[in-house]
């Protein structure tokens, strides 16, 4: 069951005592209680160390699980109060992580660990392998100790990453992070953590574009600070993943930094750039891009000479020298057809891409290997390479000697072994000069021997001879046959290879005599062509121009009186359209004139708006001039006013006519208060001197009176103890003399003890006798007056019971009076309320009486009409039915009789 505690700091005692008898557990515990209490969300000072000795205690334990659930708890606490609170925290956990993981290290003897994946420790297939291998205890111990420490290390990297994504104001602690982790993961060789690290940071940044979370704090990538941030992380990772070796992760990053440098709004910093282009350059030359290795090379030299201020000359010869071995490296591109070439639209796509890596999305084609060669010289590369390599681009891309071509290039190959940072480039570099060599022969030599031909390229075995040739003959359609009979190579003998155009790249002498043979066929094909269609033009034209003008006669004919009547058609038509043209003309020209019409009302109302703007913005200026007339008569005043005044002419010194015409009230005020506070500070300035002054020069008198005082010191303490052993002296004696007069007068006084005995004596018993006649005295005294009190006492109680007695029988009448008011007052109201009751029944009764007579009335009533009803409906004169009596009518009907009588008599 969880402790509560009214402070924090009681728990944090409450964990050192656990911790002092060795139960880190249960100190743990009552921790991360306090922790997760709402009562103590409020950060105070106290929760810094409770943190810092729990995320102690969650490292020893090895328990990375509780030490995320206080992370997370913590940041909620702290993060809108004291962020640096967070940060020294999270600053703290992973350093001690980091000092327990590298003693573990150093205590186990292994630099790295032999599992692909922490995660996963034991696997299937490790377990089998440990099953039939054999292993020493050195071993074991060894990777008992260090793993559980760096898979603990591990997941405290992760962890506070996931707690400190998205969030601006520990944005810096989460790339301080990032940092560490790789730093962690080039340690130990952890490769598979450094895959899911960089895929958790891509997910990180997925969500900030995407704006997964909307929470207060987010990240933006529209801050510029953010986005430099984020890519000095993804530049730092590039450099890890290149350090490893793991080239897919060291390209992802790649396309990661592009898409940031994108998506920015300033351009990065050179050294970014720089270090960016060098790293992807390293990329595209270990997946043997050759092509966009040399492009990014490229890239570097020109923002080297660009943005560097003074490059040292070494520098810029050594990035010269790259770029010119990488793209002199660079194969040639082999020859495609046309259907080829529209079928390759992944490739070109992909090319694309990669150009777009390089900021070389602007250019409307990617790269070539023509393109690059021909930037050496436009972007002035030649003039800063080394001397050892002055001949290596001409006798490849210029020259045309292919029997002195491997003499002039054996020293720029052994320049190029002995160098550091282009030997990489060697073996390229003589697969080059093989291609161009055999090129260069086959333009010389319809034939030429195996072992000549090896003999010219000395540095190549006659397998990698043969390999080359195949792959020449391959990819850049060169027309060569290798003959194993005869030892022999030959060069555009067969029309079979000869499919296509030769192509003019390098150095050029003339065409193959396949390539020959082949332009004389098209011009022959071409030549018979046009022969042909020149000979059957003439017969052919006498015997289609009578054809014709028989095939147009017979059409007129049949068409005649069709297109006659068409003819006339379209005249009406035409005159139809002419008067609809004009209708529409007209309506059209009336609409014009109304619309120049509108719109010269528009243009005169909007000239009166202008007029009316003009002279109210005439008046405002004419008011504002006023008014500035107005202050500037009031500066004058104010500043001749300042000017009769030190202050005023002080504040005004060094001010120009222009300057003060320019002053208004305000900035005069201004001055003036500038100037006094410019005067206190230069008061306090002087007071503060003075008083450093005075401060020294009593410092020094001090210094100077210090030994003065000391020898005085010295002198009256000397003076001082003669004088206190003389008076201590002196007080000796007096005490002596004291006591001896003292004996003196006891034994003087000795002798008078008998007399003051006896005097004593019969002064006590004079004084008993009169203390006891005196108490006999007050004993009487006070036996008579308790007697009194006691019968007033007595008297008193009797009256009281007497009053009360009286009280309490007048009180009983009261409410015996009372209640026979009450019983009397309830049977007044029954007896209302019986004769009421007996009054409504009476009231009831009577009602009904009425309401019985009523119905019998409206019953005979009833009777009466019905009996009328059927003595009208029986057939009898009118006058009967009119003035007849004989009927037995009820009071209404003789009442209307009456009221009728009148019209009989008229």
């Amino acid at each position: 069951m969880p402790t509560y505690f009214q402070k924090p700091e009681n728990a944090l005692k409450r964990a050192s005592e656990f911790i002092e008898v060795s139960k880190p557990e249960q100190a743990l515990e009552v921790l991360y209680d306090v922790i997760k209490s709402k009562r103590h969300r409020t950060w105070q000072k106290t929760h810094e160390p409770i943190m810092l000795k729990y995320l102690e205690l969650c490292v020893e334990l090895k328990k990375s699980h509780l030490a995320k659930e206080g992370l997370y708890q913590y940041k909620n606490i702290c993060q809108l109060v004291n962020v640096k609170s967070l940060d020294t925290v999270i600053r703290f956990y992973l350093n001690l992580a980091s000092q327990k993981t590298e003693a573990a290290r150093e205590q186990s003897h292994q630099s790295c660990l032999d599992i692909d994946d922490l995660d996963v420790i034991q696997s299937p297939e490790s377990l089998l392998l440990a099953a039939v291998t054999a292993e020493d205890a050195q071993d074991r111990s060894d990777r008992a100790i260090l793993t559980p420490w760096v898979k603990f290390l591990w997941e405290s990297f992760r962890q506070c990453l996931d707690l400190l994504r998205n969030n601006n104001r520990v944005e810096r602690l989460y790339h301080d992070i990032a940092k560490q982790a790789f730093d962690f993961c080039s340690t130990y060789s952890r490769k598979t953590e450094f895959r899911k690290l960089c895929d958790n940071l891509r997910n990180h940044l997925k969500q900030i574009i995407e704006k997964v979370h909307t929470q207060q704090n987010a990240v933006s990538l529209n801050n510029a600070d953010s986005l430099s941030m984020h890519l000095d992380t993804r530049l730092n990772q590039l450099d890890s993943a290149i350090g490893m070796e793991l080239w897919q992760e060291a390209f992802k990053a790649v396309e990661d930094i592009h898409d940031l440098i994108v998506r920015s709004k300033k351009v990065p910093k050179p050294s970014s750039l720089a270090s960016y282009f060098e790293n992807v350059s390293l990329v595209f030359l270990k997946s043997g891009n050759h092509l966009f290795h040399a492009a990014a090379c490229h890239r570097l030299f020109l923002l080297f000479s660009e943005q560097k201020k003074n490059p040292s000359p070494e520098e810029i010869t050594r990035i010269a020298n790259r770029v010119l071995c990488s793209t002199l490296s660079i194969p040639i591109p082999p020859t495609r057809y046309l259907i080829d070439q529209l079928l390759e639209s992944n490739d070109a796509e992909k090319r694309r891409r990669l150009a777009s890596l390089l900021s070389l999305a602007s250019v409307p084609t990617p790269p070539t290997r023509a393109s690059l060669v021909k930037d050496l010289i436009k972007s002035n590369v030649l003039q800063h390479i080394s001397p050892e390599l002055k001949d290596l681009y001409n006798s490849l891309e210029v020259e045309f000697s292919p029997l002195k071509l491997s003499t002039k290039l054996t020293p720029c190959l052994k320049f190029l072994e002995q160098s550091n940072d282009l030997c990489h480039y060697v073996d390229s570099l003589q697969e080059m000069m093989v291609v161009r060599l055999i090129k260069q022969v086959a333009q010389i030599y319809q034939s030429i021997q195996f072992e000549r031909l090896r003999e010219l390229v000395p540095f190549v075995s006659a397998f990698e001879l043969e390999r080359i040739i195949a792959q020449a003959a391959k990819n850049i359609d060169l027309p060569i046959r290798l003959d194993h009979r005869s030892q022999s190579v030959s060069f555009g003998t067969d029309l079979n290879v000869c499919l296509q155009e030769d192509v003019e790249e390098g150095p050029f002498l003339q065409h193959m005599p396949g390539e020959q043979l082949r332009n004389q066929l098209q011009h022959m094909a071409r030549a018979l062509s046009n022969a042909i269609t020149k000979l059957q033009a003439d017969q052919a034209d006498k015997a289609t121009n009578l054809d014709t003008k028989a095939k147009i006669i017979d059409a007129y004919r049949k068409s005649e009186k069709r297109d006659r009547q068409k003819i006339l058609t379209r005249k009406n038509v035409i005159e139809n359209r002419k008067e609809k043209l004009e209708i529409i003309n007209r309506e059209k020209d009336e609409m014009e004139l109304e619309k120049e019409r509108t719109k010269q009302r528009i243009l005169r109302e909007k000239e009166e708006i202008r007029l009316k703007r003009e002279m109210a913005e005439r008046e405002r200026q004419r008011a504002q001039q006023e008014h500035e007339n107005i202050r500037k008569k009031e500066a004058e005043k104010r500043i001749e006013q300042l000017k009769t005044t030190d202050i005023g002419i002080r504040a005004l010194e060094g001010l120009t006519e222009e300057e003060l015409a320019e002053l208004d009230t305000d900035d005069i005020l201004k001055k003036q208060v500038e100037q006094l506070e410019k005067e206190k500070r230069e008061l306090q300035e002087r007071l503060k001197s003075q008083d450093k002054k005075v401060d020294h020069f009593i410092r020094a008198k001090r210094l100077e009176e210090i030994p003065l005082l000391e020898e005085h010191a010295r002198v009256m303490g000397a003076q001082k103890r003669e004088q206190w052993e003389q008076l201590e002296k002196d007080r000796i004696e007096g005490l002596k003399k004291e006591r001896e007069l003292a004996l003196k007068h006891r034994d003087r006084l000795k002798k008078m003890q008998a007399d003051k005995d006896e005097f004593i004596g019969k002064l006590k018993d004079s004084r008993r006798d009169g203390h006891e006649s005196k108490m006999k005295e007050y004993n009487a005294m006070l036996a008579k007056v308790k007697a009194e009190r006691l019968e007033e006492r007595r008297v008193s109680r009797k009256e009281e019971r007497r009053v009360k007695a009286i009280a309490a029988r007048e009180e009983r009448r009261q409410r015996e009076r009372d209640e026979a008011a009450r019983r009397e007052r309830e049977e007044r109201i029954a007896r209302e309320k019986e004769e009421m009751e007996q009054k409504q029944k009476m009231e009831e009764e009577r009602l009904a009486k009425l309401e019985a007579i009523a119905a019998k009335q409206r019953q005979r009533e009833l009777e009466i009409e019905e009996k009328q009803a059927r003595q009208s409906a029986a057939p009898s004169s009118g006058a009967y039915r009119v003035g007849g009596t004989g009927g037995s009518g009820g009071w209404r009907e003789r009442e209307a009789a009456k009221k009728d009588s009148w019209k009989k008599k008229g």
